[in-house]
């Protein structure tokens, strides 16, 4: 059945035309707390004065921040201070780190000072995207063949993620979060609890929705979307129709957390402007009226992606693990993604042949693999 969320995305653009002309009053976006939504802002800048103009700012009309900038997060005093100053806010947060994990006396204090308003850890980011791209270091520095790729990659995840949940305290376990814009079935699997798809430059968003939902779905996690750069230099993140979209986008695919990023180059100031914050308000207004319907998993489609392929989809100068080239099999599985996605719009979700039983849809409604087979 053709959904209909086309139409919805319609109405709801009009609306927020509507309100960015005449503006949403502040009554009526007073915070409340959406069944299974998290918005907010990921601050990735060390000024901590601005921060807390930040936090002041969008606390009517979000319900999480993630303290993003090591400047902060890898100093327990300052932490300290702005996660007291983020629950004051009845915010939910989270707190990114990287390299070492937190001593376990203050994770102690935190579950006894902030309780669940702590969601856990941002932990490094872009693990995937990195492997493919050689961005500084990467988690597999050589491999045989697609297989041995896999398997280095998620032992070498498992084996730091591990130490990062469990080194620090025999008796409280938190959440770890990332962010990526490639791999993200390989990432569930190196043991994050919760990725979120990175929506920026020209990257297609239903293509990246469909991965990380997909592999979300399949490994029994949760997943989100992160809405980052457009531009390489100011303003960065895109217009404020435009960011709009995004937000609503995720949110009729059913994202979890629904985030933007906010920091310049140099970590040292936010980026979000008048026109974004005012986007992001309007969002906030949307959802607390629309509460989105939620769509069975029995009305969607999987495709299914050969095991350990793991091919970027960026385009056809794109790699697999970053070590081998596109070849004519990606080319084609490029093309039988586009139409499928055409055809099923948000109802698609990517997996991949992972040790899927025979005649199992998981749940889907069918299961369309690689080799034009199809499980129903």
């Amino acid at each position: 059945m053709k959904p209909i969320y086309p139409v919805v995305m319609l109405v709801s653009l009009l609306i927020m035309m509507l309100f960015l002309r005449i503006g949403v009053p502040a009554n009526n976006v007073a915070r409340k707390e959406p069944s299974d939504l998290f918005v907010g802002i990921d601050a990735a800048y060390e000024n901590m004065e601005e921060t807390k103009q930040t936090i002041d700012e969008v606390s009517s009309y979000t319900n999480l921040f993630i303290l993003g900038c090591t400047g902060i997060t890898h100093n327990d005093t300052r932490l300290d201070e702005m996660c007291q100053y983020i629950y004051d806010k009845g915010m939910y947060f989270m707190v990114y780190r990287e390299h070492y994990a937190p001593p376990t006396e203050w994770l102690e204090e935190a579950k006894a000072k902030w309780g669940d308003r702590f969601l856990g850890f941002y932990a490094y980011d872009e693990a995937g995207g990195w492997q493919l791209d050689f961005q500084g270091h990467r988690v597999v520095s050589e491999a045989e063949n697609y297989t041995d790729a896999a398997n280095q990659f998620v032992d070498e995840m498992n084996w730091v993620l591990d130490w990062y949940k469990w080194s620090y305290t025999n008796s409280t376990r938190y959440p770890l979060f990332t962010s990526d814009y490639a791999l993200y079935w390989f990432d569930y699997k190196g043991g994050y609890d919760t990725v979120f798809a990175q929506l920026g430059w020209n990257y297609s968003r239903q293509l990246n929705f469909a991965l990380c939902r997909g592999a979300a779905t399949m490994q029994g996690k949760d997943w989100g979307a992160i809405v980052t750069w457009t531009y390489t230099n100011p303003p960065y993140i895109e217009p404020r129709l435009e960011l709009f979209k995004d937000l609503m986008l995720a949110y009729e695919n059913g994202a979890k957390y629904i985030i933007i990023f906010d920091s310049n180059e140099d970590y040292t100031h936010g980026t979000l402007g008048k026109e974004q914050l005012e986007a992001l308000r309007v969002f906030w207004h949307y959802v607390q009226n629309n509460p989105r319907s939620s769509v069975p998993l029995s009305d969607r489609v999987a495709y299914v992606l050969p095991k350990d392929y793991a091919y970027g989809f960026r385009g056809p100068d794109d790699k697999i693990w970053g070590f081998w080239e596109a070849d004519n099999f990606s080319d084609q599985l490029c093309q039988n993604l586009g139409t499928l996605i055409e055809k099923y719009e948000y109802n698609l979700d990517i997996i991949y042949d992972d040790g899927l039983e025979p005649n199992n849809t998981y749940g889907y409604s069918q299961l369309i693999f690689w080799n034009e087979t199809i499980t129903t």
